[in-house]
C-alpha cells in the first residue's frame, strides 16, 4: 500500500460530507480558476458557456502517465535502503490541452499526500483544466500538470495563478535521511557545494545525534543551519529536554521538528521554553488556537494540494508564525514548490523537497540554489522543461506492488548491545518501533548499518526473528 502522510490526510468523511463538499468544491474550483485567469485571457474564453465547451482550448484532451525509477545518489542510496527504497519510483504526468499546450507534473508512487489513479485520469479528460486545477483530489501529479498547462496557455508563470508574487527568491533546504556522522558530513559538504545553507535530517535513537551535530559543528560554518526532525521519537518532554539542551549548544542547530507527539501541546511548550532553538510542527495538530494559547511551536510545516496549502498558509499567517513548504519529489515538485513559495508571505523557512536525493532532477534546466534560495521564475508555466532523454532513460514498467526487498538492519552501542531490525511489510518500520520506545534512548556511540543479504541460513534466521519487532542479539 502507498504511504499517505497522516499529517496531510483528511478526517473520515460521511456521505453528507462527500456530496456537499463535492458540490461546493466544484463551484469553488471553477471560481478560483476563472478569477485567476481573468487578468490574462479574453473575456469570451472565460464565459461559463465557453468554459464548458468540449473544444475550449483549456479542455483536457489527453493525459499521459510515464512510470520511472530515479536512482538515488550513492550516499543517499546506502541510507535510504534501510526503510525507504521505494522513494525511487515516480509517475510523470503530461496533460495536453485542446489548445495544444502540455503541462507536466509528477507524483511519488508510494509516498505522498495523495495519489492519482486511472479513475482520476478518466474524469480529467474532457474537463476544463482551469476549472479543476484547484481540486486537490486529483493528486499532485495531475494537479501540477493542470497548473503548468493552463499557465503556459495564458503565457504566465504558475505563481500568477496561485496568487500575488511577494518573493523574488524563496528559501530551500537540503534533505537527507538519518545517517551515521561520516555520511552526514558528506551530505552537508555536498549541500554547501550546491549553494545550500540549511539541511533537514532526522533525529533517531539508532543514530548518534550528538556525534552528528559535533561533526557538523567542527566542519561547517555557524551560518550553516540544521533542522532535526524527531518524528515524536523523543517521546516526552521529561526525557527529551536533556537531549534538546545538549544539541542546542551548537550554533548550527536551528529548528527541532515534532520532538514529541504534537498532541502534547503542554509538553512541546515546555521543550520550547527550554531552548532557543525554534520548534516546528506540522500544521493542524494541535489546533491553531491551542498553538497560540500554549506557545508550543514557533512555526509550521505545510504540505498537500494547492487548495490545502493556500488555506493552511493563510491560517498559519493569522497566528503570526512562519512556515516551510514540504512538497516532496523530483525537480518537478521542487519547481512547483518554488512557484508556491513565491506567493506565500510567511513561507520564510527553507522548503523541503527532497529532490537532492536523486542522480537526476528530470529537468532540462538546472535547479539553481544560491545562498540558500532559488529564484521564483517568471517564465510561462513552472519555468522548467522536462528532460526528454532522462525521462526515456529512467522509464520502467510500473510495479504491481511496492518494491520491498528483504532488509536486515544492525544497530550497535558502545556498551556492546546489538539489536537487529527487519522490514516487516510496513513502511517506516524502524520509525514505528522508535515511536514506541523499543530502542535504547538516544545514547552516544550508536551506529546503524544494513546487513547485506548473503543468502545464508544465519541471515535469514535473524530476518525472520525480527519480523515480530527489533530484538537484542545474545551476548
Amino acid at each position: 500500500m502507498p504511504f499517505i502522510d497522516e499529517t496531510l490526510s483528511p478526517r473520515p468523511r460521511t456521505s453528507y460530507d462527500v456530496h456537499t463538499r463535492r458540490e461546493l468544491g466544484r463551484a469553488m474550483f471553477s471560481t478560483l480558476g476563472a478569477a485567476a485567469l481573468g487578468r490574462f485571457l479574453a473575456p469570451e474564453l472565460l464565459a461559463e458557456p465557453a468554459l464548458a465547451a468540449e473544444d475550449h482550448p483549456l479542455t483536457v484532451e489527453s493525459v499521459q502517465r510515464t512510470s520511472v525509477r530515479l536512482p538515488f545518489l550513492p550516499n543517499s542510496a546506502k541510507n535510504m535502503a534501510r526503510e525507504l527504497p521505494h522513494w525511487e519510483y515516480f509517475d510523470i504526468f503530461e496533460v495536453k490541452l485542446k489548445g495544444g499546450t502540455v503541462g507536466i507534473g509528477e507524483g511519488s508512487m508510494y509516498y505522498s499526500w495523495g495519489f492519482t489513479n486511472e479513475e482520476d485520469i478518466a474524469r480529467a479528460r474532457g474537463k476544463n483544466a482551469a476549472q479543476i486545477m484547484w481540486d486537490d483530489s486529483f493528486g499532485p501529479g495531475l494537479q501540477v500538470a493542470f497548473f503548468d498547462a493552463v499557465a503556459k496557455f495564458a503565457g504566465v508563470p504558475v505563481h500568477a495563478l496561485l496568487g500575488r508574487k511577494v518573493h523574488q527568491v524563496t528559501p530551500v533546504s537540503w534533505w537527507a535521511i538519518e545517517m551515521n556522522p561520516d555520511d552526514w558530513l558528506t551530505e552537508c559538504k555536498l549541500a554547501v557545494s550546491q549553494g545550500y545553507t540549511s539541511f533537514k535530517t532526522k533525529g533517531r535513537p539508532w543514530m548518534d545525534v550528538y556525534a552528528q551535530v559535533e561533526t557538523i559543528a567542527a566542519a561547517m560554518p555557524e551560518s550553516f543551519k540544521v533542522n532535526f526532525d524527531f518524528n515524536d521519537t523523543l517521546l516526552d518532554a521529561d526525557r527529551g529536554i536533556p537531549v534538546i539542551r545538549e544539541l542546542a549548544k551548537f550554533k548550527q542547530m536551528d529548528i527541532f521538528e515534532s520532538p514529541i507527539p504534537q498532541s502534547d501541546a503542554e509538553g512541546n511548550a515546555r521543550i520550547r521554553e527550554a531552548t532557543d532553538v525554534k520548534i516546528a510542527m506540522h500544521y493542524g495538530t494541535p489546533k491553531p488556537e491551542i498553538v497560540v494559547k500554549t506557545g508550543c511551536c514557533d512555526g509550521f510545516v505545510v504540505g498537500g494540494g494547492a487548495s490545502r496549502v493556500k488555506a493552511q498558509a493563510s491560517q498559519a499567517a493569522e497566528t503570526g508564525r512562519p512556515l516551510w513548504l514540504q512538497l516532496v519529489g523530483t525537480g518537478i515538485t521542487a519547481a512547483w514548490s518554488a512557484q508556491m513559495g513565491g506567493v506565500l508571505r510567511n513561507a520564510t523557512w527553507p522548503a523541503v523537497n527532497c529532490h537532492q536525493l536523486y542522480e537526476h532532477s528530470l529537468l532540462k534546466q538546472p535547479f539553481v540554489v544560491k545562498e540558500g534560495k532559488t529564484a521564483v521564475k517568471d517564465e510561462p508555466g513552472l519555468g522548467y522543461d522536462i528532460d526528454r532523454e532522462a525521462l526515456k532513460r529512467y522509464t520502467i514498467e510500473r510495479p504491481k506492488e511496492r518494491p520491498d526487498p528483504r532488509r536486515l538492519i544492525k544497530t550497535t552501542w558502545n556498551d556492546g548491545t546489538v539489536m537487529y531490525t527487519a522490514n516487516d511489510g510496513k513502511i517506516n518500520f524502524m520509525l514505528n518501533a522508535g515511536m514506541k520506545g523499543l530502542y535504547p534512548y538516544f545514547k552516544r556511540g550508536v551506529r546503524t548499518e544494513v546487513v547485506p543479504d548473503d543468502g545464508s541460513a544465519a541471515w535469514t534466521k535473524k530476518w525472520e526473528r525480527a519480523q515480530s519487532g527489533p530484538f537484542k542479539a545474545e551476548a
